[in-house]
């Protein structure tokens, strides 16, 4: 699980294909401090595997579901990418619940200053993820934790802070480029719950029905 606040930009040093399938070698500092084979890294938002590293980097695979559903088949060597180490037990739990699944890349509509700020629209390429993204809610963008500030049938706007601007990839992107998109996954749980709907289950000698309803959800505050 990952938190989606970037810990630091790598480049990508050597991207050998075969087909679908990928080894990524990555050159990195802070997210090399205390790694192991088999570590959890978020690369642009995407989960991936340690299988070696060294010094000054480390390599992945990408196995071709990876490679159809993110934007890590568009990477050249030389590529800046964002890179997240997995949550550690005892940090603070800076963004949000991120799991390092992309749901779907998107395009940037557009790139526009707002003062102090900029905002960033996506057209995501499945819209059925519009399901699970609500104005205020939280997203993940190329691995990053980002409030939506708009959204409606077509595309999703966030606003950046120059900070998160400067600190991660979204400063090399403009308009036609893609990016990794995930959602909040309690959407993701909650749809799977409701999908149901009222069920029977045993509770000694008798049945009890299910009160969980999206009437009570939204009754509650949840939805």
């Amino acid at each position: 699980m990952f938190t989606g606040i970037i810990e630091e930009i790598g480049h990508m040093r050597r991207i050998h294909s075969q087909g679908q399938a990928m080894v990524l070698t990555i050159a990195a500092k802070k997210v090399l401090e205390d790694v192991h084979l088999g570590d959890s890294i978020s690369v642009n938002g995407v989960c991936l595997t340690v299988i070696s590293f060294d010094n000054d980097s480390f390599s992945v695979d990408v196995m071709p579901e990876t490679y159809r559903k993110t934007n890590l088949r568009k990477l050249q060597t030389g590529t800046r990418v964002n890179l997240e180490r997995a949550m550690a037990a005892n940090g603070r739990f800076g963004g949000h619940i991120v799991q390092g699944h992309v749901d779907a890349t998107a395009t940037i509509l557009s790139r526009i200053p707002e003062e102090n700020a900029v905002v960033y629209r996506f057209e995501p390429e499945n819209k059925h993820i519009f399901r699970y993204i609500i104005s205020g809610g939280s997203i993940t963008i190329d691995g990053i934790s980002l409030t939506v500030v708009d959204v409606n049938d077509r595309e999703v706007a966030v606003s950046i802070i120059p900070h998160t601007l400067a600190q991660t990839v979204l400063h090399d992107k403009k308009a036609g480029d893609t990016v990794n998109m995930e959602c909040d996954v309690l959407g993701k749980y909650m749809e799977r719950l409701l999908k149901f709907g009222p069920s029977e289950s045993s509770e000694g000698n008798g049945k009890k029905q299910s009160t969980l309803t999206a009437s009570f959800l939204a009754d509650n505050g949840f939805m």
